[in-house]
């Protein structure tokens, strides 16, 4: 009679598995959400509602209604969360409701845009601000230049530099969830206390004026503009739902998500609605839709007068690198969960056992966005792919209803507020949301289709890998 080996024993069975640690506090969650939202759009993006919507009223309204859809979107996703605890967010729930092809493809996008086009859109800005205490280092002449075919690969100053940004914060949340829980909530706390300082010296010592909360005497607006603001808007609140890739990390999720993601988002929009005040009482509707520069800027000038302009540049500096540290932090649990299932790099899906972090997603992350910078093609990825952002939210918000019906009697720690009235809401709005920017800006849309359409044939090889 033959032996059996000792290798192919029934009783010899695989180890298990190699899982990320539940070591994040609903706190720490809601930190990635507060610094994932809170860049460079409500520093920018006002002045384009204002000069949609030429009411102060309505420009409030604007900013108002984007956090109740914000807000009602957090509320679909912390259900989906705590039913589902795992990494990936959107890939997950859309995975769950509508298939793996539907999950590749908001996966495809945020590693080929959605996360790595803003860590390199974010880390090239952030050099333009240290320009002003570091002349030189925003040189954007090349030292050397290589073309490849379509695109060229090239190395300046400045690209340097935000290549030095993208790296040095790769590590930091590659060695671990300790340094990266440390830097992140630092970085987090510091962007809304800077905001908060901003909100308070404005209204109590800044030279404003009340009048401009009063609406001229022809200033209207109409209910298509309001929709149309709505889209700027939501550009800034984007990020809400930054909790939900972590999740499978988060201690007691069934809990703790839906309690960072509602911390997270009504901080934001309190932040946002007080900032945009702030603005009115700067700046009135009409001066703040010709501004040229950021809006904080022109109404710091007006508030505090020119010397506020260096402390305004320190507060950008630190928003950015919250911003770029919570895309190196949430993107690679996208990866990882997309690896764990066959369909993206397999070294992805391994947790490394000595930081407990999915390493190689991250090196892959910083790889290509360090490429898109080499190339300059993350802006055009960004504004190509820019309404796929809304466009997976929706579709992952309708996920819920999908699986409430599939799945009527699972366990379901936390439920939606409003549903369904709110999540419908929602997903009605991203659709107009979504049909109208393919409206407006059909090529830039029909590329961002292109490029979501290009990753079809990379998900049946990953399918036949399989």
């Amino acid at each position: 009679m033959s032996r059996v080996p000792a290798s192919s024993s029934p009783t010899a069975a695989p180890p298990p598995p190699q899982q990320l640690e539940r070591r994040l506090s609903a706190y720490d969650a809601a930190a990635v959400v507060v610094s994932n939202v809170i860049g460079s759009g409500i520093l920018f993006m006002p002045a384009i509602v204002a000069g949609m919507v030429a009411h102060p009223g309505a420009m409030l309204g604007a900013w108002l209604a984007g956090g109740v859809l914000a807000f009602a979107g957090a509320m679909a996703y912390a259900e989906l969360a705590a039913l589902r605890p795992r990494s990936g967010g959107e890939y997950v729930y859309l995975r769950e409701a509508f298939g793996p092809l539907a999950a590749f493809l908001t996966g495809w996008a945020s590693f080929v845009a959605g996360f790595s086009g803003a860590i390199a859109a974010t880390s090239m800005g952030l050099v333009g601000l240290l320009d002003r205490f570091f002349p030189g280092v925003a040189n954007a002449t090349p030292w050397v230049s290589v073309p490849l075919g379509v695109v060229s690969l090239s190395l300046s100053p400045q690209q340097l530099l935000a290549i030095t940004i993208i790296v040095s914060l790769s590590v930091v949340h590659g060695l671990g969830l300790g340094p990266g829980r440390v830097v992140q909530n630092a970085l987090a706390l510091i962007k809304v206390l800077a905001l908060v300082v901003f909100v308070a010296a404005g209204l109590s010592i800044g030279q404003g004026s009340v009048q401009h909360f009063s609406p001229a005497a022809d200033a209207s607006w109409t209910v298509s503009g309001l929709l149309l603001a709505l889209i700027p808007v939501m550009f800034s609140y984007s990020g809400w739902n930054a909790a939900a890739y972590i999740a499978e990390e988060v201690k007691d999720p069934g809990r703790n998500v839906p309690k960072a993601l509602a911390m997270g988002t009504i901080a934001v929009v309190v932040l946002f609605v007080a900032m945009n005040v702030v603005y009115l009482y700067a700046l009135d509707v009409r001066a703040m839709a010709a501004v040229e520069v950021r809006v904080v800027d022109a109404a710091a000038d007006v508030l505090f007068g020119k010397g506020a302009a260096t402390m305004l540049v320190v507060v950008g500096i630190f928003i950015a690198l919250g911003t770029i540290s919570a895309n190196v932090f949430a993107g690679p649990r996208v990866y990882y969960a997309m690896a764990r299932d066959g369909f993206f790099l397999p070294a992805a899906a391994r947790v490394n056992p000595r930081t407990q972090t999915p390493l190689a997603a991250i090196v892959a992350q910083a790889v290509w966005t360090v490429l898109l910078v080499l190339t300059g093609t993350f802006a055009q990825l960004v504004n190509y792919t820019g309404f796929t952002v809304v466009l997976f939210a929706g579709v992952a918000v309708l996920a819920l209803f999908v699986l409430r019906r599939r799945e009527p009697d699972a366990p379901r720690p936390f439920k939606a507020l409003g549903y369904p009235v709110a999540p419908a809401l929602f997903v009605v709005a991203s659709a107009a949301m979504v049909v109208n920017a393919i409206w407006r800006e059909p090529l830039p849309s029909l590329a961002g289709v292109a490029i979501l359409a290009a990753g079809v044939p990379v998900y049946y090889l990953f399918q036949r890998s399989r």
